[in-house]
């Protein structure tokens, strides 16, 4: 099911020539797992959460983002031991097994534009679960962290580092996220937004101006198309 559709092609917008995908629950289907690891290190560690609150404070944001939370509510200590055990926790999961997101490859099989990723993640971790979904390749040398710019989402650092390195203005951008903070960024940067509501995020709030959202990858290269 298709939430919003977008328009067809407007007199004096530009046509899409990059397409900038997010990494966690849009290229590898990490987000209900990481949703889980904070659930599980909140009730060890005297932060009781719901899967709600996880999405609407952690979702798509940057590590420092998450600390500084944790540190405001926790202290300095709980707030770096969280940390260290969420991410062993996530790295022994993903050592487990993990998909990419479910219809991605045949999205990415139909684009016919340059794609790259732009994400929260560091690029260890991101070498770590797209490699082991077997989409590293597919984008080595057009990975970009948030740990390059001084700000991550839902400022908009992020993503118009991501045009520059590429060669591409804002407006001819795409951007592929499934956070709010994700969405935001991107509109925030003047890109075109398509906001994934097949994970954990409501389709409510990704939402917004110059957003389509979506529930089935397989629809994204007709929905860009159609922009």
């Amino acid at each position: 099911m298709i939430a919003s559709r977008p328009s067809t092609h407007s007199a004096g917008i530009k046509p899409i020539e990059l397409v900038i995908f997010d990494c966690d629950g849009v290229l590898v289907d990490t987000e209900r797992l990481a949703v889980r690891l904070q659930i599980e290190l909140g009730a060890e560690l005297g932060r009781q959460l719901t899967s709600d609150e996880v999405v609407r404070r952690f979702i798509g944001r940057s590590k420092e983002s998450i600390i500084d939370q944790l540190t405001e509510r926790l202290g300095a200590q709980t707030a770096g031991l969280w940390w260290s055990r969420l991410i062993r926790r996530h790295r022994d999961a993903v050592d487990l097994g993990l998909d990419p997101v479910d219809g991605l490859p045949e999205a990415l099989a139909a684009l016919t534009v340059p794609t790259c990723v732009a994400s929260s993640d560091s690029h260890e971790k991101m070498r770590h679960t797209l490699g082991r979904t077997g989409l590293y390749d597919m984008f080595a040398g057009r990975i970009f962290s948030a740990s390059e710019v001084p700000r991550g989402k839902p400022a908009p650092d992020l993503f118009l580092y991501a045009a520059h390195r590429m060669g591409v203005a804002p407006a001819a951008c795409a951007v592929v996220e499934d956070s709010g903070p994700g969405v935001a960024a991107a509109r925030a940067a003047g890109m075109r937004a398509f906001g994934y509501a097949g994970g954990p995020t409501p389709a409510e709030r990704l939402e917004g101006p110059a957003t389509v959202v979506f529930d089935d990858m397989r629809d994204l290269p007709d929905l860009l198309a159609a922009r």
